[in-house]
């Protein structure tokens, strides 16, 4: 794999929570582990005024309570690359000054490429590329050159939510193309960091004894479930704007789901995995508005215990009907997939934390046992399937059946599992860290191209547009804290004759 490229990581939003949290973290991990360029710098870029010491010291006690193996040492060698500027990066007339400061770090940081990181509120992203646009930092030729003739690179990494809808992604888009090349657009979505969500691909596309099985006619249905056991806590102001299909399924399970349902690309390369994650998407087939009561689900979570529900949270505008759980049946419009459902879920405040996928392959065309028995023919229905965990453990789970140990003939619940980590190889590092090394490398594979993303928000539009209404009529309160969703969200599975493999009842039945 190529190195990374050394460069200036532009933070813009330095002192929010995803910086604190999340990006600091990842690269004090990737600076631990040795895999981050020696050169690199990190600028963060805030509106409030403060020293580069007072930041470094708040960073120093964010990183340490947010990885699993903190050495004062070793930060202590990364501290020193680690400035801050105040300035608002909205407003442009505070680019020059930006920019300067970005030219002062350059030259020590290998031919002066610049990522940005937008960790900032999605309202502002347009903004602060205008302001980046009328800099000399991204020339109109787009090419930047170095005393030796070298190519310098200037990057840019964008959050999500990326718009709000279709018609709004396109359009920042179009701004970021009117800036960047798509070549240096890196969309990402962090779950693609995550050592169990790359190891999708491995599953499928290293092993001749999956994707044989991998369709319609083996497979009987998929289950994706990214489940929550907290609130909205402390990101009310962004969440009641957002709610879970746009902050959850038509961002990180929409990935997942791409991952599981793609067509194997030619070869591993960025663009070959980017165009079979995008052609899937767009063969996706969203429910009509007559379909729409039966083959989706929105839900609100109520009070229980000390706690309010949603609707009565501080800061929840009053008769807010955003959704703090979605459910959704997806079908496809193409042969691998064509007949069988892939079902989507998320919510908070729910039983347990858990993200998984689930691969229910469909009974043996006859069931040779039938005569053997009641309980032996009744346990061959639903058997079979690949569980495959992202969260909390990053493992995966093979269930089928085999003969019980006794006088008589019975059959038995057998399993398989490996975990993706390794037995005892320790925390999963933060998923940032590999996306980030990615971006400096130029790598593209686990980032979103322009398509993708609109092709997701037309997936869902049934969900947030109009027909949507019919949905959100009851929303209030309709599910309690503790249990895994409204019942309508048991019923888009149980009018197949399916349920969910976590819920009222554990094993899921075809």
């Amino acid at each position: 794999m190529p190195v990374p490229d050394p460069c200036v990581v532009v933070i813009l939003g330095a002192s929010g929570d995803l910086t604190s949290r999340k990006l600091l973290p990842a690269l004090y991990e990737q600076h631990a582990a040795g895999t981050l360029p020696a050169a690199t710098r990190v600028l963060g870029v805030s509106r409030r005024p403060k020293p580069d010491e007072a930041w470094r010291d708040e960073l120093r006690e964010a990183v340490r309570g947010h990885v699993r193996d903190f050495d004062d040492a070793r930060w202590a060698t990364l501290a020193p690359r680690i400035s801050y500027l105040a300035g608002d990066a909205a407003r442009p007339e505070e680019w020059t000054r930006i920019a300067a400061r970005i030219e002062e770090l350059a030259p020590g940081a290998a031919c002066g490429n610049v990522l940005f990181f937008l960790a900032v509120a999605p309202e502002l992203y347009e903004p602060i590329i205008a302001g980046i646009g009328a800099t000399s930092l991204v020339p109109r030729d787009r090419r930047v050159t170095c005393g030796d003739d070298r190519r310098a690179w200037r990057r840019i990494v964008v959050e999500k939510p990326f718009g709000v809808d279709a018609p709004s992604a396109r359009r920042l888009n179009q701004r970021l193309a009117s800036v960047f090349d798509e070549a240096d657009i890196y969309r990402i979505d962090h779950y693609l960091g995550k050592e169990s969500v790359q190891g999708l691909l491995a599953l499928r596309f290293a092993n001749g004894i999956f994707e044989p099985l991998w369709s319609e006619r083996f497979v009987d249905h998929v289950q994706i479930t990214a489940a929550e056991s907290l609130g909205v806590e402390d990101r009310v102001a962004f969440y009641d704007q957002t709610g879970a299909v746009r902050d959850m399924i038509q961002s990180h399970l929409l990935q997942v789901l791409a991952f599981v349902a793609m067509e194997p690309p030619s070869v591993f390369a960025a663009d070959r995995i980017r165009a079979e994650r995008r052609n899937i998407l767009e063969s996706i087939e969203p429910p009509d508005a007559a379909d729409l009561p039966r083959a989706a689900a929105l839900g609100q979570y109520g009070p229980g215990g000390d706690r309010p529900g949603y609707a009565e949270t501080p800061g929840v505008a009053p008769g807010s009907t955003t959704e703090t759980f979605a459910a959704m049946r997806i079908r496809f419009d193409n042969w691998r997939w064509a007949g069988t459902p892939f079902y989507l879920r998320t919510g908070k405040r729910l039983a347990a934390k858990r993200t998984e996928v689930l691969v229910q392959f469909k009974p043996p065309p006859t069931n040779l046992f039938r005569r053997l028995g009641r309980e032996v023919a009744g346990r061959m229905v639903g058997a079979d399937r690949l569980l495959i965990e992202i969260a909390p453990a990053s493992e995966v789970r093979l269930r089928f059946l085999g003969r019980a140990p006794g006088s008589t003939f019975s059959l038995r619940e057998l399993e398989m599992d490996a975990d993706f980590g390794g037995r005892g190889g320790g925390a999963e590092p933060e998923a940032y860290g590999p996306l980030l090394l990615d971006a400096m490398r130029g790598d593209q594979s686990l980032f979103k191209d322009r398509e993708e993303v609109e092709a997701a928000w037309s997936a869902v539009e049934p969900l947030i547009g109009p027909a949507s209404e019919v949905l959100r009529r009851g929303i209030r309160d309709n599910y309690p804290p503790g249990g895994w969703g409204p019942a309508a969200s048991e019923a888009i599975l149980a009018r197949d004759g399916r349920r969910w493999s976590s819920g009222p009842s554990s094993s899921p039945s075809v």
